[in-house]
C-alpha cells in the first residue's frame, strides 16, 4: 500500500479533491504540517475494510493461540461457516 503525501492546507482548500482521491485510489493520504507527517485520511469504505480485515486477523490469531494451547479440534464444516460469516464483513 502506497500513500499519497499532501500538505495539511490541501484538505482545507481542496476537500473534494482529497475525498475523490481517497475514493478513487483506495489509498491513504498523509497530510503534513510544517513538513512533518501529521494526519492520515482514508475513504470510509477503505477504513471499514481495513478494520474488518484487522478484526478477522485478530480472531485468527486467537484461534491459533488456542490451537497451540491444546484446544479441541473443530470440524472443517463449522470452520468454513464461521469464515464465510467473517468474510461477509470484509
Amino acid at each position: 500500500m502506497s500513500s499519497l503525501i499532501k500538505p495539511s492546507a490541501t484538505i482545507r482548500n481542496n476537500y473534494n479533491e482529497i475525498s475523490a482521491l481517497c475514493k478513487e485510489t483506495w489509498e491513504p493520504v498523509i497530510l503534513t504540517k510544517n513538513g512533518e507527517g501529521d494526519l492520515v485520511v482514508l475513504d470510509l469504505n477503505t477504513f471499514e475494510s481495513m478494520r474488518a480485515a484487522l478484526d478477522l486477523r485478530e480472531k485468527m490469531d486467537m484461534v491459533e493461540e488456542a490451537r497451540k494451547s491444546g484446544m479441541k479440534d473443530v470440524k472443517a464444516r463449522d470452520t468454513i461457516e464461521h469464515m464465510r460469516e467473517a468474510i461477509k464483513h470484509v
